[in-house]
């Protein structure tokens, strides 16, 4: 999701000693690193594996308006003419104050042969990132307030009957939405043990996905989805604390961006913000298949070379001997203007400047990501298997 440049972004701050050790050694690593591609325009028809064990499931989120659920049969076929794939999974998302479940978005994906990825978001308009709380909140939800709502949204995934990718209050390790753990006690003791923010986390997450189960709901599979580093990047606010147990969770997922303000100061590689994320989430549970679920960079030339940042990305992706657990790549395409706001403290830099994410944002992008992405490692279509896939296979 479009995030708010108030917060500093975790993959380009401060770093504690073990990531700089780690970044240190994958540095010296990837001088060796090769990767043949093979430039191809992959069709409908094109045979591919039956499950993602074969490879990586490509996937995109492609500017569906303000409230990112505008799903459109136009919007996806020019992506896909744009980048030269059918795309495996559309993302979009579902948030808690619309109080209803995208029935036609998830047909018209479904029917497109992709597999639908929504962000359920439990907020209330406006949407606005950085606000803390509202009637959605992560104890009101626990407290089982929502549960009409959960039921009904619940009774749609059910009717729709295709599999559906369910990524639940995502980046909770962040500071910016408002189900973040900061929100909820942070690093403070749970009366139970733990962490009182992580521990509401998991508590709603385990009430939600219990909720949905109950109304007979089996062809949703529920994706935690972290930030790439947690912020702030302290032990109470790390993967492993968020994790609600193996059987509440299909994949495990996170968001990589690099820089995608005018006000950020530097313009970090892909990897630097890929290899610790993976490792972390390899070592919270290593039955799970892995998800980048949203990556992206902003077009920036006087900071970095975006083309170069693409190539880096899936490069990194398609190293399967390091990475082998990453069965899918969701890219966040989209563009924006920044506004001036109180609570941002880069509002006046940024403002009525662009932020654009598109993989058409230059030529140079569009290149390296139609390159990259026609490798054969990187499937169109999820397969007659996905349904089945088995955890670590």
């Amino acid at each position: 999701m479009k995030k708010q440049p108030t917060f500093l972004q975790p993959c380009t701050g401060s770093l504690n000693l073990s990531l700089v050790i780690c970044l240190v050694v994958l540095a010296l690593g990837l001088a060796g690193l090769g990767i043949g591609w093979h430039v191809a325009h992959a069709s409908k028809e094109v045979p591919t594996p039956s499950t993602p064990a074969d490879g990586i499931l490509t996937g995109a989120y492609i500017d569906f308006g303000e409230r990112e659920d505008d799903v459109t049969l136009e919007k996806i076929e020019e992506f896909e003419q744009l980048v030269g794939k059918h795309q495996a999974i559309i993302a979009s998302s579902s948030y808690w104050g619309e109080q209803s479940f995208p029935t036609a978005n998830a047909k018209l994906t479904a029917r497109h042969g992709s597999i639908p990825l929504v962000f359920w978001s439990p907020w209330d308009r406006p949407y606005k990132e950085g606000l803390g709380p509202d009637k959605y909140s992560l104890t009101s939800i626990i407290a089982g307030e929502h549960d009409a709502y959960i039921d009904h949204w619940a009774e749609g995934a059910r009717q729709f009957g295709g599999t559906i990718l369910v990524s639940f209050a995502n980046e909770m390790n962040g500071s910016w939405f408002p189900w973040s753990g900061l929100h909820y006690g942070g690093g403070d003791q749970a009366p139970s043990g733990g962490f009182r923010g992580p521990e509401t986390f998991k508590a709603a997450w385990r009430h939600v996905v219990d909720r949905v189960r109950q109304r007979g709901v089996t062809n949703v599979k529920w994706v935690l989805h972290l930030m790439d580093f947690s912020s702030p990047n302290e032990d109470w606010n790390l993967a492993e604390q968020y994790y609600p147990g193996a059987n509440y969770v299909d994949w495990l997922g996170f968001s990589v961006y690099g820089a995608q303000f005018p006000s950020d100061d530097h313009y970090p590689d892909f990897v630097s913000c890929f290899d610790w994320p993976y490792t972390e989430l390899t070592e919270v549970d290593p039955t799970k298949p892995i998800m980048l679920c949203e990556w992206s960079v902003g077009e920036f030339p006087a900071k970095g070379d975006k083309g170069d940042w693409i190539h880096g990305a899936f490069s990194t992706m398609a190293n399967t001997a390091k990475y082998p657990k990453l069965k899918a790549a969701v890219f966040w395409h989209e563009r924006w203007q920044n506004s001036a706001d109180t609570i941002d403290e880069s509002a006046q830099e940024n403002a009525g400047k662009y932020s654009d994410l598109r993989v058409n944002s230059s030529p140079g992008a569009l290149h390296a990501y139609r390159e990259g992405v026609a490798a054969p490692i990187f499937l169109d279509h999820a397969g007659a298997g996905f349904e089945n896939l088995q955890p670590g296979k």
